[in-house]
């Protein structure tokens, strides 16, 4: 059976390999060389946070999921730009479920 969160680690591993190899037009790579590096991933971040937001408040379900996934993308960017491993992440929630 397939685990369908796995996409999830299939793209941070996109991210990382895009962070450790360069490729020209590439949009991952493009936040980690920006100029202004940390910054511009936060403000992605923070961008597609507040248009999720919106998306959940009008209760427009494809603009959730669309928003929602412009975010953890985002997020998963931030961890890496961080060298925080998905892995780390589970961990935290194991923690907290108990």
């Amino acid at each position: 059976m397939e685990n369908k969160l796995s996409v999830l680690e299939d793209v941070y591993a996109v991210i990382e390999d895009r962070k450790a190899n360069p490729i020209e037009g590439s949009y991952v790579c493009s936040l980690f060389q920006h100029r202004k590096g940390m910054d511009k991933i936060l403000e992605k971040v923070g961008e597609e946070a507040f248009e999720t937001v919106l998306a959940v408040k009008n209760g427009e379900k494809d603009r959730i999921i669309s928003e929602t996934s412009d975010l953890l993308f985002h997020l998963l960017v931030m961890l890496s730009a961080n060298d925080i491993p998905l892995e780390e992440i589970a961990e935290e929630f194991k923690g907290r479920r108990h």
